[in-house]
């Protein structure tokens, strides 16, 4: 397990190159991503599982949402709430409160930050609880609550599984790779010095991440994160892929940012969650906006290899940006 002054824990180093977007194209790892995420308990998995629970057994039908009423709306808030406190609350207790891995796996050397003015209530805990299930939760709930709306009155193409079960397939096996594609161009967007100090400053105070980090931003930049959701109104989806978008948003920003790289069961390895990809992101800010099976970040020259030469590189990449 490596270990330095700077990480608690890190994969090995240089990080190997994982993308599945790779010139000539690879069957086998293309294969291997879809393998990994699809045929095996996986975030992916757990997460579209989550999505069709509520679908059929807590959001409301689309006859109920044809006309827009505070009690279905209302309901969509509750258990966008519900599934945020389970989610996050519980990878938190289980991680930080519980301690049931100790430090195994973990990234950074630190906990979590209590008395420090830097965030709301002097607590990085309950400011990132406040941002997560205020803005966070409301405007995930306005933006899926529009769409359930639209697809039931027929205003945007809507499908079923018996319809056209090959595009509705492909769709669940598309979500993560557009919701990376989007998120990876929003994020260059926010990290643009006018909109990083005033908006996206907000997440990055989150140097050592937990599972309430994923989701705590600034109003603004949820209203950007979510838009991603906005591609049913012109793709042809079900409310199923709706909801497993919001639980991919959602509720899967707080497993990507557990600040574990893996969750143990008898010390085995049972489900990979955070990525050291990312966490280099939220420790030198300018480098890796998207994550590590996309291509777009060696593609545009942000990769951080985890190398000092590309600690270097992105702190003199910062320099030239605020200059």
């Amino acid at each position: 397990m490596a270990q330095n002054k700077d990480w608690n824990y890190h994969p090995d180093l240089p990080l190997a190159d994982k993308s599945i977007w790779q010139w000539p194209p690879s069957p086998r790892s293309i294969g291997g991503y879809f393998a990994r995420n699809w045929l095996r308990l996986s975030e992916f998995m757990i997460l579209f599982l989550m999505g069709l629970f509520c679908w059929f057994f807590l959001y409301p039908s689309l006859d109920t949402t044809k006309t827009f009423a505070i009690g279905w709306i209302a309901q969509i808030w509750i258990v966008n709430m519900g599934v945020m406190l389970v989610s996050a609350g519980g990878l938190h207790w289980y991680f930080y409160t519980r301690k049931a891995q100790a430090k195994t796996l973990k990234f950074s050397h630190r906990d979590m930050m209590r008395e420090n003015r830097t965030f709301k209530f002097g607590d990085q805990v309950k400011d990132n609880m406040f941002w997560s299930l205020t803005s966070g939760v409301a405007q995930i709930t306005v933006f899926q609550a529009v769409s359930f709306w639209l697809m039931a009155n027929g205003y945007v193409p809507t499908i079923t599984f018996t319809s056209n079960p090959i595009l509705f397939i492909a769709i669940i096996l598309a979500l993560p790779i557009w919701s990376a594609f989007h998120f990876y161009w929003v994020h260059r967007f926010l990290h643009v010095p006018f909109m990083y100090t005033r908006v996206h400053s907000l997440h990055h105070r989150n140097i050592n991440i937990g599972p309430w980090s994923g989701f705590s931003m600034h109003p603004v930049e949820h209203f950007f994160y979510i838009t991603s959701l906005c591609i049913h109104w012109i793709v042809p989806s079900s409310p199923i892929h709706i909801a497993f978008h919001v639980m991919y948003l959602a509720p899967g920003a707080a497993m990507t940012h557990t600040g574990y790289e893996s969750l143990l069961v008898k010390d085995k390895r049972q489900l990979e969650l955070g990525t050291f990809y990312h966490t280099l992101h939220h420790r030198y800010y300018e480098c890796n906006y998207g994550n590590q099976e996309m291509p777009w970040d060696r593609w545009f020259g942000s990769f951080h290899n985890g190398t000092e030469e590309s600690t270097r590189e992105t702190r003199d990449r910062k320099k030239r940006m605020y200059q």
